[in-house]
C-alpha cells in the first residue's frame, strides 16, 4: 500500500471519528451518573464495578483503573467470570458501569440479571448504541453514544464504538473528579511510579540510560 493511500486512510478515519465524537448526544444522564457515583462510592463508601464483553470490556477496564487512579475505588468484573464466582465482588453501597454497544451482549444481559438477584437495589449506569435495547431500558441511567457506523472497511469490527466509550467515560471520570474536588496531592499518593507519579509529587524524574 503507498504512503498516500495510507495518509488518506488516516484523514478518513480522523474525520469520521471526531465527527462521532462530537455527535456523542449531551444529556442529564450525565449528571445523574455522577451524581451516583459520587454518592454511592465517595460518600457512602461503596466501589464503582465496570463491565464489558471484548473490545467493550477492554475499554470498562481501563475506565475503573482511570477512576481508581483519581479518587474513585473501582473495579473490573470480567462478565463470564461473574458466572463463575466472581459475582462475589459486589457489596453494600456498590454500582455497577455497563458498556454495550449493541446492548444486547448475552454476557452483559445476564449479568444485570444476575447482579440484580444477588443485591435488588444495585444502581446501575448503561452506555450503549442502542436505545431500544433491552439493556438500555434496564439501567438507571443510560447514555447513548449516538450509534455512528464503525470505521471499520466491515463496518463490523469496534473502532469508532470503543472511541466513543473511551470519551464518555473521560467525561465521567473527569467530572466526579471536579464534584469531589480530587487535588494533585491525593493524586500523587496514589500513582507513585514513573513520570506521572514523579510529576504528580514534584519529584525530578530520573534519567534512565
Amino acid at each position: 500500500m503507498e504512503t498516500s493511500e495510507v495518509k488518506g486512510i488516516m484523514e478518513e478515519i480522523l474525520r469520521k471519528e471526531a465527527e462521532a465524537v462530537l455527535n456523542i448526544p449531551v444529556s442529564d444522564g450525565y449528571g445523574k451518573a455522577v451524581e451516583l457515583i459520587v454518592d454511592r462510592v465517595n460518600r457512602r463508601g461503596g466501589k464503582l464495578i465496570t463491565s464489558g464483553m471484548g473490545k467493550a470490556g477492554q475499554i470498562a477496564m481501563n475506565i475503573a483503573t482511570t477512576f481508581c487512579s483519581t479518587g474513585t475505588p473501582a473495579v473490573f468484573l470480567h462478565p463470564s467470570e461473574a458466572q463463575h464466582g466472581d459475582l462475589g465482588v459486589l457489596q453494600h453501597n456498590d454500582l455497577m458501569l455497563l458498556l454495550s454497544n449493541s446492548g444486547k451482549t448475552r454476557e452483559i444481559v445476564e449479568l444485570v440479571e444476575l447482579a440484580r438477584a444477588l443485591n435488588p437495589s444495585i444502581p446501575i449506569i448503561v452506555i450503549t448504541g442502542n436505545g431500544d435495547s433491552l439493556l438500555a431500558q434496564t439501567g438507571d441511567v443510560t447514555l447513548l453514544t449516538g450509534g455512528a457506523p464503525e470505521v471499520c472497511p466491515l463496518g463490523m469490527t469496534p473502532t469508532t464504538s470503543t472511541t466513543m466509550m473511551t470519551v464518555m467515560g473521560d467525561v465521567l471520570v473527569v467530572a466526579v473528579m471536579k464534584a469531589i474536588g480530587f487535588t494533585r496531592e491525593e493524586y500523587a499518593l496514589r500513582h507513585h511510579g514513573g513520570y506521572l507519579g514523579c510529576k504528580a509529587a514534584g519529584r525530578v524524574e530520573k534519567e534512565i540510560y
